[in-house]
């Protein structure tokens, strides 16, 4: 029979044995961090953005350009049509846009693209938009026939050109506190960095210490002198 000190010293080389030969197998548990293969499954819904006021001008923009969209498709005959191709064209780009705008801030996809500004993004979406729905209802105004569809399309135009002139302004206002917050944290980060220049001597010695071009240090007293 083997002593216990045999029986421990056997148990302990068991243990390094099987410690190495786990570290060394090539089947090791997944330690891949969770941020890094989440991919879709991690979204959700903003709910702060939707009751905010810019959540809910974009979904009211997102409805009245798919209304007005629905109402100028309903026309049958049209002369001339020029009008009516235009505001087709601008309320389905503005819902297209908007739509897939809300769907990016609405479950904070954006995040994942920080080099976009997106800030800047909104803020011209929502300004030409503006412009291009007020052009177009005015023109369809002008050139209608009187048609129910045709008015009903005039009047979601009008509606669209309201809430997309607000979100205009709300957007603007957001863009200056974006633009006044860079330029606060570009202003800290260099009076940081400046103050750990001066926090460290050692720099300073080798700054000033340094020979300018054209002069040799003189080993004798430590004076710099022209080279000729």
């Amino acid at each position: 029979m083997r002593s216990g000190e045999e029986l421990d010293g056997f148990e302990g080389e068991a243990s390094s044995t099987s410690m190495i030969s786990g570290a060394s197998s090539p089947y090791q548990p997944t330690t891949e961090p969770v941020s890094q293969r989440r991919g879709l499954a991690g979204l959700r819904c903003d709910p702060d953005y939707l009751r905010g006021a810019l959540g809910r001008l974009k979904v009211a923009q997102v409805i009245l350009a798919l209304i007005a969209f629905i109402c100028i498709e309903t026309i049958m005959e049209c002369s001339p049509c020029e009008g009516l191709y235009f505001f087709e064209f601008v309320s389905c780009s503005a819902f297209v846009v908007t739509g897939v705008l809300l769907i990016l801030f609405s479950l904070n996809l954006h995040m994942r693209i920080p080099q976009i500004n997106w800030n800047l993004t909104d803020l011209v979406n929502t300004g030409l938009s503006t412009f291009f729905f007020f052009i177009a209802s005015i023109v369809l105004a002008a050139l209608n026939h009187k048609t129910g569809a045709e008015i009903a399309a005039v009047i979601f135009g009008f509606l669209a050109t309201a809430a997309y002139a607000a979100s205009t302004f709300l957007a603007v206002q957001r863009w200056r506190i974006s633009v006044r917050q860079q330029s606060a944290n570009d202003y800290i980060r260099a009076r940081t960095e400046s103050r750990d220049v001066d926090s460290r001597p050692e720099i300073q010695r080798l700054d000033t210490a340094q020979p300018g071009p054209g002069t040799t240090p003189s080993a004798s007293d430590g004076t710099l002198h022209m080279s000729v």
